[in-house]
This record gives structure tokens, sequence and C-alpha cells, in this order.
């Protein structure tokens, strides 16, 4: 028995309907040489600064990155010795930016300064003033910061030097204790790694929490999916999406159909399968070949699905009705869920999903189990 044609393109149609739907998230990373930004980036995005998709170098100082749900504006931060002032130079870069296609638009910037370099100069000061102009948030981010550890409460802490500049920056003033106007939204501290280069760094919870906060409310959900860090988030996302299938898969089956003709349900499954890959940002259309794709379709819809299951759920018969279409679905879709998301966080190698998912395929307590809740959603 063979996936239709059909029903492998309701996988990848679902799919790219999906990456346009969500869109993509842009992000503006500012900051000088060796101040971190690739290590900053590939620490949330999972993804190498230099290596996120296509480059396209727009103008000198400024480069742009992207891959389908995610856009990287690098802009050099100020050197010693530019010809112009900085805020000069940022504010040609943004006009370029702004002339590029609204996909491609900033939404949020990451200011990042060096930790072992605790000071904000007037040019940076004037450059941050100048993305306020322009109408972008700023999250300024010290970088590599040292953290200490406490050996009794395990609570970490800064170096009281980079703990003082950062209290100064939220409450700026000069010498003479005047306050100082710099537009900066949040200060947070950062690592991307522990020391000796191990762990997963520190501060990058707060990053991420941050920037969702301050993107746009039609820009948020393409930020869920291109950050790697808050799983939950995607699982928000992607749950409304199984019980929309299930309920799709019910009504299908709402003139119970014989075993025979489950194929029925197949496309309904494999577009939810299609969407969920997209909230996990995995290509899977492109990293596994057409065969792969098939043979994984097999496996987890349609007739072969309810064959597995039919002749254990008590009260079935011969026919997938409402009911059981309903939890087969709604099943397989949590199955699928957590596949994706050890694929997402590295822990399948992508080429191994048709092997693997025997181990995530839904037994038959969770199938009942969805049965059951269908029934008493129906009360």
């Amino acid at each position: 028995m063979k996936v239709t044609e059909a029903d492998e393109r309701a996988f990848a149609e679902a799919n790219s309907e999906a990456k346009s739907r969500y869109g993509r998230f842009n992000l503006a990373v500012i900051g000088g040489t060796g101040v971190g930004k690739s290590s900053l980036v590939n620490a949330v995005f999972g993804r190498d600064l230099a290596k996120v998709g296509k480059g396209l170098p727009v103008t000198r100082g400024v480069k742009y990155y992207s891959d389908p749900s995610l856009g990287i504006w690098d802009i050099e931060g100020f050197e010693i010795g530019s010809a112009a002032p900085p805020a000069d130079i940022l504010r040609g870069h943004l006009r370029t930016i702004s002339e590029r296609p609204a996909i491609e638009r900033v939404s949020v910037v990451w200011y990042c300064v060096l930790s072992q370099l605790p000071r904000l100069t007037q040019p940076d000061i004037d450059m941050i003033r100048e993305l306020d102009a322009a109408g972008l948030p700023v999250i300024l981010v010290l970088t590599k910061v040292d953290w200490s550890k406490n050996p009794i409460t395990g609570k970490r802490t800064a170096p009281d030097d980079v703990t003082e500049f950062q209290e100064w920056l939220e409450e700026p003033v000069d010498g003479d204790g005047r306050p100082i106007h710099i537009p900066i939204e949040r200060v947070i501290l950062t690592s991307t790694a522990g020391k000796h280069g191990k762990g997963k760094g520190h501060g990058l919870g707060e990053i991420v929490a941050e920037t969702l906060t301050l993107s746009p409310d039609n820009e948020k959900d393409a930020f869920r999916i291109a950050q790697r860090l808050n799983l939950p988030w995607k699982r928000e996302l992607a749950r409304p999406v199984i019980a929309g299938a299930a309920s799709a898969a019910a009504g299908a089956a709402a003139v119970p159909v014989p075993v025979a003709d489950a194929m029925v349900l197949a496309p309904i499954q494999l577009a939810m399968m299609g969407r969920i890959a997209a909230i996990y940002d995995l290509e899977l259309t492109t990293m596994m070949s057409a065969g792969a794709l098939a043979q994984l379709g097999v496996q987890i819809s349609g007739q072969a699905l309810a064959r597995s299951f039919i002749k254990l759920i008590p009260g079935a018969g011969s026919v997938i009705n409402a009911g059981v279409a309903f939890a087969l679905t709604a099943a397989t879709g949590e199955a699928w869920l957590r596949l994706c998301e050890n694929v997402h966080t590295g822990k399948i190698d992508v080429s191994k999903v048709t092997d693997s998912w025997s181990d995530y395929a839904p037994g038959l307590l969770e199938v009942v189990r969805k049965v059951a809740e269908r029934r008493v959603l129906k009360r």
C-alpha cells in the first residue's frame, strides 16, 4: 500500500502554508568585533550567524542572513577611527534596511556590549537613541559575563563592576548625578556557556522572554518558532493544530467508514504533521527523500493506523466512527509532536525519523484515553 501523491502533497502544502502564515522574525544584532554576537545568536536560535542561510552583504558594515523562519541583521558597532559619527552611519544603515522588502524589516534590536569592558560610550548612547528614533525597541545585552556560583545557595552572581554597570544602565546619570536619557527597554546579563566553555550559559531565557514581549503581536508566533530554547511555546502552537485535525477527522468519519476506506483520514493527518513540522522549524520536505516521507506516511496515517487499533478499541467494531477517528488523529498528533521535538533539539537525527516512529507511536491506552476525552467534551 502506498500513500498517494495527493497525500504527500497534503504534508508539503500544509507545511508551506504554515511557514507562509507564521512568516519570518527579523532581529538586528549590533556590536563590535569579538563581543560575542554569533555565539549569542547560535545559543538562542541554534544557528551559526554566518551560516544561518542565505547571506546578503547589504552595505558596508551590514549583513543580512536569513532562512524561512529567521532573519538576522548583523550590524557593526562603533569602531574607533570611523570617518563619520556613528549615529550618522547607523542612520544610513537603518535607511537601507527600511528600503528592503517587508519580510526583512527589523522587529527587535539586541545591542551587545562586552561585560569585561563595562562602559557605554557616547557613540553607543547616540546609536541607541538613533534606534529609538526609528521606533525600534532595544535590549542591551551584556555578553560573556563571568558568573560566580555560591557553593551553599547555588545562586549565580555577576562580578561587582558588571552589577554596578547594570544598575547605572537602568538609571543612568552623568558625572554630576543628573539623569541621562538612554532609551533601553531592558538590560540583560548573558553568557552563552559556563566556565571552560561548558554548560548552556545564563540569561538566555530572560533575553528570549523579553524579545517575545517586545515583538509586534503579528510576529510573536514567528519568534516562538525561530527560537530554540522555550519548547512549551512550540507545544502551545502545535496543540490547536492537533485539535483542529482531530475534529476534521471526526467530521470525515461522521458517517462511519470501513477500515478499508480509512485512507480518507490520511490527508488530514499528513497535513497536521506538516503544520507541526513547521512549528518545530523542521525542513522535512527537503531533509527527507520523497520515498522516506511516503514510508513515514504509511506508518502514521490512514488505513495502516486504523488497522493497528480498530480491533482493540472496545465497541469500535469493523468501522471507523467519528470518535475513533478523533482519537487516532489526536493521539498520533501528540506522538508526532514528541518526535518533532526530539529532532528539533538534536536528540534524533532527521535521517532516523522513519526508523524512530515506532518508539513514539501512540499505544492503545493513549487512543482509548482520547476516545474517552472526546466523549466527556461532547457532554
